[in-house]
């Protein structure tokens, strides 16, 4: 059974809106930032691609992603960020219809731009909030069943 995302994690994701995507193939690491809407019911974020990339093309031979997503601050007590790796996956019918559906309530105007739409499935977050104290970190795991 999975543990339930802590709200202070899916705060700080609702209030941001890019994210860094970290891709790999062929021992060759390379990063891509990306809009994302994200699904806290599902615990996905979808962006917009296009398989053509770079990123898209690793994605397609290894669907293994790191990513980050961070609060820009010059004031060690505000420093927020998040990490997370997982799986990028690309979905089809009703499961791609959903996440579609996510992504444009957030950017209605991304329909005009070609692309693809890609999940993002996390399995583990690393969250940094010094605000809790510096150096305080919030972790969860997704638990394989």
């Amino acid at each position: 059974m999975e543990t339930e995302l802590d709200s202070r994690i899916i705060e700080f994701i609702h209030n941001h809106h890019v994210l860094t995507l970290a891709s790999c193939a062929r021992n060759q690491p390379y990063c891509c930032n990306c809009y994302y809407a994200f699904d806290e019911n599902e615990n996905y974020f979808v962006v917009k691609i296009n398989e053509g990339t770079r990123h898209g093309q690793e994605i397609n031979q290894n669907s293994a992603i790191a990513g980050t997503i961070v609060l820009e601050t010059d004031e060690v007590g505000k420093i927020q960020g998040l990490q997370f790796t997982g799986k990028g996956i690309y979905y089809t019918g009703k499961d791609l219809e959903n996440a579609k559906t996510t992504y444009l309530k957030k950017y209605p105007f991304s329909l005009a731009v070609p692309g693809e739409y890609l999940i993002l499935v996390p399995n583990f977050y690393k969250f940094t909030d010094n605000r809790f104290g510096i150096g305080k970190k919030l972790t969860w795991n997704k638990i394989n069943k």
